[in-house]
This record gives C-alpha cells, structure tokens and sequence, in this order.
C-alpha cells in the first residue's frame, strides 16, 4: 500500500519446518555435549544397535553357559516338583525366586523347550533394546549426562552384549523390569512401580540393593503409614507368586530363592582377586563387608539424602505434618537416590562374577556426571568408564584389574559423597 507501512509477513510452514533443522546444522558441532539433543543421539545410537545386536547373533558363537541348567530348572516345575530343594540344573540347586522360574517358564515353551537357542538370542536382543529404551528415558528426564556419553552406555561394551545376546543370563531381565519401575517412579505411579519393582526381585534378588533408596524416597514421599501399602504390595507379590513352593517346602523355598548367605567360588570373582583365597572365603570377611556396606548406606541417608535440620523420624510422618515442610523430590534427587543405594551394593558385594556388571553398567554416566569433585572433569570420568569396562573384560581376573576396579569405585564413591546435597541444590537454582 502506497505511503503506508508495510506489514511484516510471518513465517511461512516452510520456514517454521526448515528452522529448527537450520539450528540443529550451525550447532552441529555441539550435539554431542547439550543435554538438549538427548533424544536425538539416543535414537541414532538405538537404531545402530538393531544392527549391532543381529550382527552379534550372526556372527559371534553362542556360549553356553546357564541357559540349559534354567531350562532344566523349569523343567522340574513343569513335570510337578515344587519342593525347591529337589529343584536343580547342570550347575548346580535353583538358587532364585519363583518369578525366575515363570519368566523362564515361558522361554521354555516359546523357544521350543529350550533348545531353539536362536530364537532365545533374538528375544534377548529385544530385552536389550527395552532395555536401552528405558534407560535412555531416564537420562532424558534427568538431563544429567551429555550424548556423547550414550555411546559407552549402548554400543561400546563387548561385555554388555555378551551378557544378553550370547549368555541369556537372567540378570538382564531383572534389570529391564528394574529400569521400567524407575521410569513409573519417575511419573509418579509409585503403586505400579513399586509392583514391577517386586516383580524385578522376584527375578533375581540383586535387584534389593535398590531397597534402601527406593525405602527412603517412600518415606519423604508418603510418611510410613502411606508407604506401608506399597511396601505391603512388594511383600504380597513375593507371596503371590512363591505360594506354590511356599505351600509345598516353605523353608525350602526360602532358604533356596533368597539365601544371603550363599558362599560364592573365588576362580569367578571379578573384585577381590587379589585377596588370598582363605580370606575371600572367611566368614569375618564377609561380615566386615556387610557392616561397611550397612554404615555407608546409614551415612548416604543422614547426611547426603536428607535435608540438612531433618531428622530421620521427621521421614515417618506425612509430609503435610512434618516441621520442615516437604519438598517434592525431582527427577534427579530420586534417581540419584536409587542408583547410588545399588553402586554401594556393589562397592562392597562379597563377590562380583562377569553377569553382575549388567547391574550397574547402565548406572555408571549418571553416577559419575552426578559428582560434586569439580575437578573430576570429563575427560577422566570417560577413562572411569574405560577402565571399569576393561576390568570387566579382563577374563580370568587379575589383581591389577580386581585393584583397578576397587580404584575406579572409591574414586566414583569420593565424587557422590561431596555432589551436592539436597539444600545446596535448592539454592543453587
């Protein structure tokens, strides 16, 4: 319009859809280190494991180690022994809970009795996959961990893919149902995460490291009288699903799916080869280790969990009660919470074996982005990576890698200790 002001034109579809990917190219450079582009890394790298994993199963020989020992487990069960003493395989008596024996149950039939091992490495692969899906949805939420880092958590580990695709172990399916409760955690459907979480336990009794912290983020969320219920669903679903055996030989049952004090062979350990054997195997050794991993929980709770002012009997109140007013606890704290709860677990297991690093391989990025050391910068969290993995990976153990794993823990135990606590990170927003 003549003599007029023109009006400034808006933009178009076309300009709104090439836009963002214009950013994406000039901050190209910067993907792998913004939190921001979590989801797209990870997707990149989940795609590429679908190749990975059907190259591994192609190309890499099967291993057997404890598949056939399960399929003759559940055999038992299937042809009428629910006494769990009388329950064995080639390795030796059935050692877990009854949702071991059901998840396996179905492998049984769906992979032909067993013996379809090929099937059984593809199934896997998809538990891998969840798996991967579950826990890159945990770093999206918390944003803790830069994209770059996804890489040594997806598709650099031998050791991780070997777990899964060439041992079929049932670690990996207890920690697939243990990241998925996380995420219900992390939703706040606590009654449904709290009931997969149980169903993890009843998997594999590793999974109770998680206890401890899963036990305080009940009590700052609810009080003890609300998390009662919840505790009490945990407790039902055990019952539930071990009332067969239970009704046949309850202390079989028990003593079998839930012996803590299971003595454990020193050729297999991966932590504490450089103790001399009759230590390893000292009962006092065993002890010392269970009062140290029960004093750095107690401590954890007191004086890094907590708020600073709050006493623990505060936590058994409800929140609307309490004298300090309760703070919704974020994403971050309650995943913090629970992986640092299961690291300490490991930190002083009586014995790790090569399937256990699936228990807080996953874990390891967070827990180390989580530290408060500001000089643990990132170049030497990636060599903590690199160095836990080639202990890992070192077969037989050796006392350098026992020794540089017990390193790479402390050092990862030092960090978490000095991040900072609850108010700290309160003020610092």
């Amino acid at each position: 319009m003549a003599g007029g002001v023109r009006k400034k034109s808006s933009p178009g579809p076309r300009s709104r859809v090439w836009a963002p990917l214009r950013t994406l190219w000039q901050e190209k450079h910067l993907i792998v280190f913004k939190a921001e582009y979590t989801i797209l890394v990870a997707s990149v790298l989940w795609f590429l494991e679908i190749g990975i994993n059907i190259w591994v199963i192609q190309k890499v020989a099967y291993t057997e180690i404890d598949w056939k020992a399960y399929m003759d487990e559940v055999e038992g069960v299937i042809n009428g022994t629910y006494d769990y003493t009388q329950l064995k395989g080639g390795t030796g008596p059935l050692v877990y809970p009854a949702g071991f024996v059901y998840t396996f149950t179905a492998l049984y039939y769906i992979t032909n009795h067993g013996v379809n091992i090929r099937l059984a490495q593809y199934l896997f692969a998809v538990f891998y996959l969840l798996t991967l899906l579950l826990v890159f949805r945990i770093y999206h939420r918390t944003k803790k961990v830069p994209p770059y880092v996804f890489f040594f958590v997806c598709c650099a580990s031998y050791r991780i893919h070997s777990i899964f695709v060439l041992r079929l172990f049932n670690d990996p399916v207890a920690m697939m149902m243990l990241f998925g409760a996380v995420n219900l955690f992390l939703d706040g459907r606590w009654t449904l995460g709290c009931g997969l979480y149980s169903l993890a336990v009843s998997v594999k009794m590793n999974v109770l490291l998680f206890a401890p912290g899963l036990l305080f983020l009940l009590l700052s969320e609810f009080g003890l009288m609300r998390a009662i219920p919840k505790l009490s669903l945990c407790a039902a679903i055990q019952m539930l699903l071990g009332l067969p055996f239970l009704m046949e030989n309850p202390i079989g049952y028990m003593t079998r799916a839930f012996d803590l004090g299971r003595q454990f062979m020193f050729k297999w350990t991966v932590n504490w080869r450089f103790l001399p054997e009759w230590l390893f195997l000292s009962c006092y050794f065993h002890l010392v280790l269970l009062a140290a991993h029960l004093l750095a929980l107690l401590l954890f709770a007191l004086r890094r969990w907590k708020r600073p002012g709050e006493s623990i009997m505060e936590l058994l109140k409800e929140p609307g009660k309490r004298v300090i007013p309760a703070q919704k606890v974020t994403s971050d704290q309650m995943v913090l919470i629970l992986f640092t709860s299961n690291f300490i677990g490991m930190c002083f297991s009586r014995s790790l074996h090569y399937q256990f690093y699936v228990w807080y391989f996953h874990t390891l990025p967070f827990l180390l982005w989580s530290g408060g050391v500001k000089k643990l910068a990132h170049l030497l969290r990636v060599l903590i990576l690199g160095l836990v993995e080639l202990s890992w990976n070192t077969y037989p153990s050796t006392t350098h890698s026992s020794a540089a794993l017990h390193v790479c823990h402390l050092i990862m135990l030092l960090s978490l200790w000095f991040a900072p606590g609850v108010e700290e990170k309160t003020k610092s927003k």
